[in-house]
């Protein structure tokens, strides 16, 4: 019988499906005409990131490099648009988890998000049968993500368990693979041959539409996943405009990352605790978000912090509004808060 879960539920495989050494993760959704959606895997060790760019399973990199992990495409699924094999048994010992995502292509030049994609799902089975072993359904908030973590493979001991995530992204797959330590393509000079280590799907007859002129001087270098990209928007919403200026930013999953923000959205990150864009989800820890130190390694094509300098007006305001923060957080923690318990967890105290 199969497990439903709801977000940041998980489930013991050996438990479930006791003797159970190949699963196929099958993924799903309904979208409208044009878009393109693509699932992928992601290998990462105990530092939650993957050991190379070839454990990033995608289109164009059907399988891991010890052959555990296969994507088979979109074939025989039922409602599934494609599924992604995995060999228990066979995967590296450095393997920790094993990440799936799906990230919509090219939706940042068709303005497209997860806001219009319907009846998305992340189901494991057991392909001898073809038996349900764990399910998650999606549920869409209507929100502007590009790309989203639908659920994960992770080692328990000597077991292996399946988490449901239903995280989104406003950075499409770029965002993702960056978390995830992915050589994304960086934007290169007109002189220097562009050799990307992840390749790009060809364009699919993109549908043209405006970009709004944005001053060269005021657009940060970006990672993109394909050269000529379009200049950098807020990474917390696209609406609000250009990514004008660079936070260290600690996501709810994956490492804390330098990433470009609107004015607003940057001062909202500098000036309250993390997480900054979403409730606390359970099951998962919280990261503390780090300032950055001098010298600390920049990722790829992230502008360093302290290019933009702010007055004193700036300062005295921003303390201002810490301090009524703080006030607020207190009178907050003052009262015993309700936790809903998820519908499923195993209870052996580890997620």
């Amino acid at each position: 019988m199969s497990v439903a879960l709801t977000k940041g539920g998980n489930v013991s495989l050996g438990r479930q499906a006791p003797g159970l050494r190949v699963v196929r993760v099958g993924l799903g959704w309904t979208a409208g005409a044009g878009y393109d959606l693509d699932a992928s895997a992601l290998l990462c060790g105990a530092d939650g990131k993957v050991a190379s760019d070839q454990h990033f399973v995608f289109f164009n990199n059907l399988q891991s490099p010890d052959g555990s992990v296969r994507h088979q495409g979109g074939s025989g699924g039922g409602s599934d648009r494609e599924q992604i094999e995995v060999r228990l048994a066979e995967v590296s010992a450095g393997v920790e988890k094993i990440v799936f995502a799906v990230a919509i292509y090219d939706a940042a030049q068709r303005r497209q998000s997860f806001g219009q994609v319907r009846g998305a799902h992340i189901r494991v089975l057991d392909p001898d049968g073809g038996a349900e072993v764990a399910r998650y359904d999606i549920v869409s908030d209507g929100g502007s993500e590009t790309a989203m973590v639908f659920g994960e493979l992770y080692r328990h001991g000597a077991d292996w368990k399946f988490r449901a995530v239903g995280q989104g992204y406003a950075a499409g797959l770029a965002g993702i693979a960056t978390d995830f330590g992915v050589d994304v393509l960086q934007p290169a000079p007109a002189a220097a041959p562009v050799a990307p280590p992840v390749p790009v799907k060809p364009p699919v007859a993109p549908v043209a539409a405006p970009v709004p002129t944005v001053p060269t001087a005021a657009v940060p270098a970006v990672p993109t996943t394909q050269p000529g990209s379009f200049p950098v928007t807020c990474f917390f919403d696209p609406s609000h405009g250009a990514g004008t200026t660079a936070v260290y930013w600690s996501p709810q999953w994956g490492v804390p990352r330098q990433i470009e923000a609107c004015v607003a959205c940057a001062q909202r990150v500098q000036t309250n605790v993390p997480p900054f864009y979403t409730p606390a989800q359970a099951g998962y820890p919280q990261p503390v978000q780090q300032p950055v130190q001098q010298g600390q390694p920049q990722l790829p094509g992230q502008q360093a912090q302290g290019g933009r300098r702010f007055g004193t007006g700036a300062l005295i305001g921003a303390g201002a509004a810490g301090l009524v923060g703080g006030a607020l957080l207190n009178e907050a923690f003052d009262d015993d808060p309700q936790v809903v318990v998820n519908n499923y967890y195993e209870d052996d105290g580890f997620f």
